[in-house]
């Protein structure tokens, strides 16, 4: 491998993200539950989320609007302005969760700064996810911080067009198969695989990817012995 750049997905890469979305559903669930059953709500809201992505994109705000929009769907109009009101209070404290690092990650930028240039390649609020980077102190890691409007292998050329770099130089690592995995082989870079512990349904594939660019890392650090080879 001839890398010269490395992109990190943010969410659930770096730090936890979708933990914490899962417990405002949970609540916003128990919320509205005197209109339709928590499993009903959740797949309302993932639907309207779907649905709402050409128009308000991912990140926070967009599911703000979701569950808002949910919430007059199923009451027919007839949600209170209280139950909008907890909504919005919801949202705002999903915006100020604390960032929570995911073991090997520190460790690991700090083993490739200086040998490698470090981007960061994520969807998302702009606004949110500089706020995260900056609260996460990795910030000063990355050359680069790129939040992209969606994560298929015309916005990964664009990004390779701007880093001024070849595919074959360029190694994505991420939670998510569908984003940071898929679209960076069609386009001939090196994609790494960190799961983690629970994955958006709209980021999940059903199928193997078997590649002689892809790997699965076990934890974000093994990809230092990865580099070594």
């Amino acid at each position: 491998m001839d890398i010269k750049v490395i992109a990190f997905d943010a969410d659930d890469t770096l730090f936890i993200n979708e933990p914490y979305f899962e417990e405002t559903e949970k609540k916003f669930c128990g919320l509205m539950e005197d209109y339709l059953s928590h499993q009903g709500l959740s797949a309302e809201v993932f639907k309207t989320q779907i649905a709402n992505l050409p128009l308000y994109g991912y990140g926070i705000k967009s599911y703000i609007l979701s569950m808002i929009e949910t919430a007059i769907a199923v009451s027919n109009g007839t949600v209170t302005s209280k139950h909008i009101e907890r909504i919005l209070d919801l949202g705002k404290e999903l915006l100020q969760k604390p960032i929570e690092l995911i073991d090997g990650v520190e460790a690991t930028l700090a083993a490739l700064h200086g040998n490698y240039k470090l981007v960061v390649a994520t969807k998302g609020d702009l606004k949110d996810q500089q706020r995260k980077l900056h609260d996460s102190g990795l910030g000063h890691y990355f050359h680069h911080i790129e939040v992209m409007a969606d994560k298929e292998a015309l916005n990964y050329e664009k990004l390779l067009g701007r880093l001024d770099i070849k595919a074959s130089e360029f190694m994505m690592i991420g939670n998510s198969l569908k984003s940071d995995v898929l679209p960076v082989l069609q386009v001939g870079g090196y994609a790494c695989h960190v799961p983690f512990r629970t994955t958006w349904a709209h980021e999940r594939i059903d199928h193997e990817i078997v590649h002689d660019k892809f790997t699965v890392l076990t934890n974000i650090i093994d990809v230092l012995p990865l580099l070594a080879k």
